[in-house]
């Protein structure tokens, strides 16, 4: 395996968190985003059926997060010029708490880490990256652990 691909730049940002990102969550996005995704919940845009559920209003379904993009990481692994796109390994969801129309979320995301294996044409480089969606009372909504695969050197 080629380790050398995973940079001391791209080491220490392990753990250091992009610059946060604050969202105004408001009922027209989310209404748009369920008309879009064709959600007919009245949950997600009708106030008066969403004002008798348990929640007390017009809650976002839990895809809307992936519409709240963090900031850029401290250390992009293409800046080296050594590793290329390659594609999504996948994410898994952990939610808390709703989103509710009149939230304000904010959106950081922090590498976790990254592992080297050996691919038919080329090293795999996985990155390993955590979102983290907090409210504005400081409760975290929502978690996002996403892997990524990069190409590095031909084989």
């Amino acid at each position: 395996m080629t380790d050398d691909l995973i940079t001391e730049a791209m080491r220490g940002a392990i753990g250091r968190p992009s610059p946060p990102v604050t969202y105004d969550i408001e009922k027209g996005h989310i209404r748009r985003f369920v008309e879009a995704i064709g959600d007919a919940n009245p949950l997600y845009r009708d106030g008066s059926a969403a004002r008798a559920g348990r929640h007390g209003g017009i809650i976002a379904p839990p895809t809307f997060l992936r519409a709240l993009n963090p900031a850029p990481l401290p250390v992009s692994p293409f800046q080296f010029g050594r590793l290329k796109p390659g594609f999504d390994a996948g994410s898994e969801w952990d939610y808390y708490h709703p989103v509710m129309a009149g939230d304000r979320i904010t959106v950081t995301a922090v590498v976790e880490g990254y592992e080297t294996r050996p691919g038919r044409n080329a090293t795999l480089v996985f990155i390993s990256i955590l979102n983290t969606y907090t409210n504005q009372r400081g409760e975290t909504v929502a978690t996002q652990r996403s892997r990524s695969v990069l190409l590095g050197e031909q084989s």
